[in-house]
């Protein structure tokens, strides 16, 4: 099987701009960002989505992530920080090689990151309690 794009990015096989690398990640300026610095969060390890990451890769993806939005937003001078990481085509995953996104969020910046929202009804939360504690 040849390996997707972000394993031969994780890997230094096609040059990017890191920001940080260490034996289970690489960290790099996304390509098409949704504002200044904006980043990805890359393991080397290859994992569609976080049903199939390892849960030890899985935490130390977040604790790399607080360390770097805490280093990014001393450096970037932002205003605020979404750390975004989606599972799914319907969630908005367009590579399909787990990854988590690192905005940095300035006043003003236009970046959509919100949602409009609802109402948890009585039976809704029943519903989703017993199945989910089931």
């Amino acid at each position: 099987m040849e390996k997707c794009i972000f394993c031969k990015i994780a890997d230094g096989e096609i040059p990017t701009a890191t920001l940080y690398e260490d034996e289970d990640f690489r960290v790099i300026l996304d390509l098409g960002p949704a504002s200044k610095g904006h980043a990805l969060i890359l393991p080397k390890y290859h994992a569609a989505n976080i049903y199939e990451l390892p849960d030890e890769l899985a935490g130390k993806a977040m604790i790399l992530a607080k360390k770097m939005a805490v280093k990014m937003t001393e450096a970037l001078k932002c205003d605020g920080f979404n750390i975004v990481q989606n599972n799914g085509e319907t969630a908005g995953q367009t590579v399909f090689h787990f990854h988590m996104h690192l905005i940095p969020r300035y006043q003003g910046d236009g970046v959509g990151l919100t949602w409009t929202p609802g109402k948890l009804s009585d039976e809704e939360r029943e519903e989703i309690l017993a199945k989910i504690k089931a």
